[in-house]
């Protein structure tokens, strides 16, 4: 079980994050128009899957901004945001900041998501929500790239997470 901390705290997370070169777990999440996106919408194509608690707090918000900047300098691959949020919440923040080259999304129907994914936070003030990460998955539905933010607080490594999904 691996942990995580928020300012300092250590919490355990559910789950165990799957492994490079591993085929990704499922997921059915809930985007902004209230329809679903699967993994299967994905096949034969990378994508970038960004897990964060909550775009309403700054350090996820600036996570989707600066994303949301950079996924033009990855053509072809989709960036996908998945928190806890509401897919209201989610339209907000996105129609707020516009955001349009990431995609918003809620795992609010598939709540063992983050557990199949190993970053749902199963403990603390943040319980239930998902734990900074960051997964690059290739065409082939195998996991090219794992990044597991160690303080929720910071920011994941762009560049590293930006060159798995280049090649």
């Amino acid at each position: 079980m691996a942990t995580v901390t928020l300012k300092g705290n250590p919490f355990n997370l559910a789950g165990t994050l799957p492994a490079k070169g591993a085929a990704a777990p499922d997921f059915t999440l809930v985007k902004t128009d209230l329809s679903q996106v699967t993994k299967k919408d994905f096949a034969g194509k990378t994508f970038v899957l960004l897990t964060v608690p909550s775009v309403d707090t700054g350090v996820c918000a600036t996570e989707t901004r600066k994303f949301n900047e950079k996924a033009t300098s990855i053509p072809g691959v989709a960036v996908i945001v998945a928190s806890a949020d509401t897919p209201f919440a989610m339209k907000r923040f996105c129609g707020a900041e516009g955001i349009t080259n990431v995609h918003g999304v809620s795992d609010i129907r598939d709540r063992d998501f983050g557990k199949r994914w190993g970053v749902a936070l199963a403990e603390g003030p943040l319980a239930g929500a998902t734990a900074r990460a960051a997964f690059v998955v290739d065409g082939a539905g195998k996991v090219k790239y794992v990044e597991l933010v160690p303080e929720i607080g910071q920011e994941p490594n762009y560049e590293a997470i930006l060159a798995a999904a280049r090649g």
